[in-house]
């Protein structure tokens, strides 16, 4: 069904938004994660130290933000249900 509703086509490019920043920040985590263990069965070379904190940064800045948008769109979306 293709609904022309202005506030359902923003809410879903939120959500779209939202899970392309949940990949980013989550693949930002796994290199961190990779880059620890790897630093950590290699006595932490420095490029390992830098996968590893980049990764961290990296998530930390950028997954607060989708986390809470799709808790927005979800909250919508309930919303509506619960009205309807």
């Amino acid at each position: 069904m293709v609904s022309d509703d202005p506030i359902l086509i923003r809410r879903a490019r939120a959500a779209r938004i939202a899970t392309i920043g949940k990949r980013i920040g989550y693949l930002a985590l796994l290199v961190a994660m990779v880059g620890f263990f790897t630093g950590l069965a290699l006595d932490f070379p420095p490029v390992t130290v830098a996968l590893a904190i980049g990764g961290l940064v990296t998530a930390c800045i950028v997954l607060p933000i989708p986390i809470i948008i799709g808790y927005g769109v979800r909250a919508a979306a309930r919303e509506d249900r619960e009205r309807a």
